[in-house]
């Protein structure tokens, strides 16, 4: 069975709590990528996406150079072990309704493991499923 640090992509880009919008979006514009993991101190404590940016912050008329991230990004995690299988991921992925799982080891944030990354390595009938659900629900 494979493991999810077989798959994921490890030591991905993050950003601060502290972080204004407009930093954190910069930096993922810069790694080309769309949710960006909050880590304070070597912790793992939120994620924030483009959407959280879209939907919080432009949508809602708030200045990104003085709002942090911390006070939009997403805090209610379901976070994986990089030790666990890709049915876990599945699981997860599917119950949550979310395209992305960080990957911690204690709080330690260690990577981060996305949908596409499941599609390409997990068991063909049921990953199609999911990501099937996923996307109509998004």
């Amino acid at each position: 069975m494979t493991q999810i640090r077989d798959v994921m992509t490890s030591n991905p880009k993050t950003c601060s709590s502290n972080a204004s919008i407009t930093e954190a979006a910069k930096a993922m514009s810069k790694q080309d990528v769309g949710p960006i993991p909050v880590v304070d101190e070597d912790r793992l404590v939120g994620l924030l996406t483009d959407r959280d940016i879209v939907v919080r912050v432009v949508a809602e008329g708030r200045d990104p150079q003085s709002t942090t991230v911390g006070e939009v990004a997403s805090t209610d995690l379901a976070t994986v072990s990089p030790d666990e299988n890709l049915d876990r991921a599945l699981q997860l992925l599917a119950e949550r309704q979310v395209r992305r799982l960080p990957v911690v080891e204690g709080e330690k944030l260690v990577g981060i493991v996305a949908q596409a990354d499941v599609a390409r390595h997990g068991e063909d009938a049921q990953t199609g499923q999911v990501v099937e659900q996923i996307s109509k629900d998004s």
